[in-house]
């Protein structure tokens, strides 16, 4: 049984809750879901998904409910999170923005919207280090990564722009995966070490 949590202050929770199901279905996994709005439900999580939503928000948030040092506790334990869109904003060492208190969780900075408007908003096939075939990224007011640290491993590009990338056991995304059917993105970031291939 896996314990996944779903940072829900604000956000695409219920989306995250049926994809982190799915992919733990495809291992033969029962993933129980706990939505997490208050502090002390963190420790007890295997995996965390940080999701997409308004970054200002959530940064704020997570720091009032004294959720933001259980999610640094957890990555220092080596368990792994996907932090998603505005869930990347927040995860980031910068996001040069004063009004994000981010959690230094990836070495990254980013540029909030930096993709456009929501009017702006697309989907695109990407190429994604681990996965055979293309993943339909949905981006909506994406953000831009556009630093990156010695730790970081770039997973994925657009138009050569980094939008997916790993810092030890966080899988940050430019765009939202939890919007597709499909859920190569969530094996990747939770069970990558039992794949041999990841697209099976």
């Amino acid at each position: 049984m896996i314990h996944a949590g779903v940072i829900a202050v604000q956000g695409d929770v219920s989306e995250h809750a049926r994809a982190i199901e799915r992919a733990a279905a495809a291992h033969d996994e029962e993933a129980t879901v706990h939505e997490i709005r208050r502090a002390g439900i963190v420790p007890d999580c295997d995996v965390l998904l940080l999701p997409g939503g308004e970054s200002t928000t959530i940064s704020r948030l997570l720091r009032q409910e004294g959720i933001a040092p259980e999610l640094r506790d957890h990555v220092v334990a080596g368990k792994p999170v996907l932090a998603t869109c505005a869930g990347l904003i927040v995860a980031a060492r910068d996001a040069k923005d004063d009004r994000v208190e981010t959690l230094g969780l990836v070495d990254v900075t980013v540029d909030r919207n930096a993709f456009g408007r929501q009017v702006d908003s697309f989907e695109a096939p990407i190429d994604v280090a681990g996965l055979d075939d293309p993943f339909p990224a949905v981006f909506i007011r994406a953000p831009l990564i556009d630093e990156i640290g010695e730790s970081v491993e770039v997973l994925a590009e657009w138009e050569g722009r980094p939008v997916a990338v790993r810092d030890g056991p966080v899988v940050g995304t430019s765009f939202h995966p939890e919007l597709t059917a499909d859920v190569r993105l969530h094996r990747l970031a939770f069970f990558s070490d039992l794949l041999t291939e990841a697209a099976d």
